[in-house]
């Protein structure tokens, strides 16, 4: 995971996998971004392999604490298999989900 800031905003690029032993990773970073102050937080999705339960609810939690600070948290996916698990869980209507970075950056 490597966070950025881009335009006033915090990306946190998100690679690899996250499941049940590294979805606490994914909690703890943005729990201490949001933490941190910041209002307007990305978190890049793309480059992500493999997402499961565990990831997702990470996801939920970070975005549920986002909204007891005030802050946003968009998402950015690419992938078409990771669409269809948002699609299939619902959470495609809890996140702003962007297919760029460029355009989830645009709509803060």
């Amino acid at each position: 995971m490597t966070a950025s800031r881009t335009g006033g905003q915090t990306v946190l690029e998100v690679g690899g996998e996250v499941d049940l032993h590294s979805a606490s990773r994914l909690t703890d970073r943005l729990t201490a971004i949001l933490d941190a102050g910041e209002r307007s937080v990305v978190v890049d999705l793309s480059p992500l392999s493999f997402l499961d339960s565990t990831g997702l609810g990470a996801l939920v939690a970070a975005r549920n604490r986002a909204q007891q600070t005030g802050a946003t948290l968009r998402l950015v996916c690419t992938s078409e298999r990771l669409l269809k698990l948002f699609r299939i869980t619902g959470l495609d209507a809890v996140f702003e989900i962007h297919p760029t970075l460029a355009q989830a950056l645009a709509a803060g």
